[in-house]
């Protein structure tokens, strides 16, 4: 009779996913199940919300203004979003805004089952679902990372990227396909269930062993802690306010100049989606290579591959044939990982545990605060330099704020601590090293899914940014995207 110790058994949700690494705490494997299953839901969702507006006599601006009624509202209150995260139990946030979200997709949905949608009541609705994910956000920034210990981050937040990337990537393809065949109430819906489903799973989450934080001031106060936090770190504010540039750069390019581009000169909007399918296999490819890859400069990795995100606006401005668009594409969407994740692991190396929510959500603001602003002035610049110029100037813009970033000295000096003295951090006192039951979790970082890398990957791979997602207390990133993200 054997008399080997029994596995621990793993929850039913992580079935959905590849066999997980053997440092992948229970937590970690419910908080990738969640993102997984909420991003598949989300992208389908995006899909279906357009071609809802569409079939109810709205036009490509009525569109657009639903859009934005969910962006504003997600810029408007990242800040509160990320401060309250910092005061309360960060997956209560996660799970209460999950549950937000489910309420107005469903609703959404009913109405146009119903076949009577206004266009306030779905703006309203929208709104609804941004500021969700502006509570979201920074909270599950603040939430995954701490699953694990640090030797591991790096890896973890790979591994938690590549099932992103592959929900992101399968989410749009069969949101398609379904609001083809099934209409986008019934998406809607499906989206309305899997934030429920992804709201039981946090609710999941063992944060007994997570360490307390002491009660702040006033909100105002955390806002104003978390603004000198920033300002204390050029490294920080200064790859933020890249980022502003780069995420409006990107997103003018890919919303608006990519599908004029196809029309007029690929033959269609079957190049174009092609090539944006390119870029998600190369963000997946990306974070498999960085699962094995680690810079010991992180940030200086990571910035010199953001030199490349250039490359798709000047490849639209040429405009290259639809297989050299592609391969542009696939490079950009490699190296937007290798960035991502050179960037999580920083921010889970450098920030506070007690005040990275509030750091997350000025990097989420940085990120996606100027792509409504860029989107805008999109057409304009087209009829004022011509399309092809307003494209070069995109790209010479990504170039030249990102060789300033490379003048900071911290970008090129960083480096990882090593696996030595994060180990012994991760022996330190209970309070130091997050739960007990995991296998050695920090209190430390997230994921885009982008503020961190969370709000960066996530806003630069599909604007506006999908949200990350998990739940407890250190870092998820559906986020995600920050730079997914």
């Amino acid at each position: 009779m054997s008399t080997a110790p029994p596995t621990p058994s793993r929850p039913p949700a992580a079935r959905l996913l590849p066999r997980m690494p053997d440092w992948a705490s229970r937590n970690f494997t419910l908080l990738t199940s969640a993102a997984f299953i909420t991003s598949l839901g989300s992208h389908g969702a995006l899909i279906a919300a357009a071609f809802a507006v569409l079939e109810h006599g709205g036009d490509a601006g009525d569109v657009g203004l639903v859009a934005a009624a969910r962006t504003i509202p997600l810029i408007l209150f990242l800040l509160v979003g990320g401060a309250v995260a910092d005061r309360l139990p960060r997956h209560r946030v996660m799970v209460a805004a999950n549950l937000l979200n489910c309420l107005s997709q469903a609703a959404f949905a009913v109405l146009v089952l119903a076949g009577s949608p206004l266009m306030w009541q779905m703006m309203l609705l929208a709104a609804l679902g941004g500021t969700g994910q502006a509570f979201f956000s920074p909270a599950a920034e603040g939430m995954l990372m701490a699953t694990v210990d640090r030797r591991n981050a790096s890896k973890a937040f790979a591994v938690f990227r590549v099932t992103m990337n592959g929900a992101t990537i399968g989410g749009a393809a069969l949101g398609g396909a379904m609001v083809a065949v099934i209409g986008p109430g019934w998406v809607l819906a499906v989206d309305a269930a899997a934030f429920a489903v992804s709201a039981g799973l946090r609710a999941l989450l063992d944060v007994s062993g997570m360490p307390r934080r002491a009660p702040g001031g006033d909100l105002l106060a955390d806002l104003r802690d978390g603004w000198r936090e920033a300002l204390a770190r050029p490294w920080f504010w200064s790859i933020v306010a890249q980022f502003s540039v780069v995420v409006a750069v990107v997103g003018a390019a890919e919303s608006v100049y990519g599908p004029l581009v196809a029309r007029d000169h690929l033959g269609g909007p079957a190049p174009w989606g092609f090539a944006l399918a390119a870029f998600g296999v190369g963000t997946v490819v990306g974070a498999v290579v960085m699962m094995r890859w680690q810079p010991r400069r992180l940030l200086l990795a990571g910035t010199l591959s953001v030199f490349t995100l250039a490359l798709p606006s000047a490849a639209l401005a040429v405009p290259l044939p639809s297989l050299g668009l592609a391969g542009v594409m696939f490079v950009s969407g490699l190296a937007i990982e290798v960035f991502g994740v050179a960037w999580i692991t920083t921010m889970h190396q450098e920030i506070p545990e007690e005040k990275f929510s509030r750091m997350s959500a000025y990097d989420w603001l940085g990120s996606i605060g100027m792509v409504p602003l860029a989107t805008a002035l999109a057409g304009p610049a087209e009829s004022a330099f011509g399309r092809s110029n307003a494209l070069w100037g995109g790209a010479v813009l990504i170039v030249l704020v990102t060789a300033a970033v490379l003048f900071v000295p911290e970008v090129r000096t960083m480096t990882r601590r090593p696996p030595e003295a994060e180990a012994a951090e991760d022996a330190g006192t209970p309070e130091e090293s997050g739960p007990a039951a995991e296998p050695g979790p920090v209190p430390a970082v997230d994921t885009l899914t982008g503020a961190g890398a969370g709000a960066v990957v996530t806003a630069a791979t599909s604007v506006p940014a999908p949200a990350p997602e998990p739940g407890s207390d250190a870092a998820d990133a559906e986020g995600a995207a920050r730079r997914d993200g």
